[in-house]
């Protein structure tokens, strides 16, 4: 077997590759072996005696399996949490899909004769102050004060 460490060397840096990247044509390897200048070696990559195996990367399958089983909603657990709830969702877009939420429901039973304006205002009022901490708390007093029906 044929030393070709200073060859392979000598390639990398032209190639701009690491040593482990530097291929040999076996057919060619007496005329790499006499090679010891930098022009002979470029010599010889120009000819396709000498080459740059392609680089390899992560496949990245294994990320996209586990992207598909965080949108199922798995790996998802407190295990996995670093930072407090305030910061992974923000606050003010967990009140804003709520309040919306309460809102439109307001609406629509005022709108629909279910509730008077005098009812609505006093409810509306009572959620912008957070007294309503979701939509079922809303419906639950709503039934429980005689509103709405079970």
């Amino acid at each position: 077997m044929v030393d070709l460490s200073l060859q392979k060397r000598l390639a990398s840096e032209i190639l701009g590759v690491g040593v482990s990247r530097v291929r040999v044509d076996p057919a060619r390897v007496e005329d790499v072996a006499d090679a010891i200048t930098r022009e002979e070696i470029k010599r010889l990559i120009k000819d396709g005696a000498i080459y740059a195996e392609p680089a390899r990367g992560n496949t990245g399958y294994s990320s996209k399996v586990r992207r598909e089983q965080r949108r199922k909603g798995r790996r998802r657990g407190h295990g996995k949490r670093k930072g407090v709830r305030t910061a992974r969702t923000d606050e003010k877009e967990v009140w804003m899909s709520k309040i919306r939420k309460i809102r439109r429901y307001l609406r629509y039973l005022r709108d629909n004769k279910i509730i008077d304006r005098k009812t609505y205002r006093r409810l509306y009022r009572l959620a912008k102050g957070g007294f309503f901490k979701s939509f079922n708390s809303l419906r639950t007093y709503l039934i429980e004060h005689g509103y709405l029906k079970r």
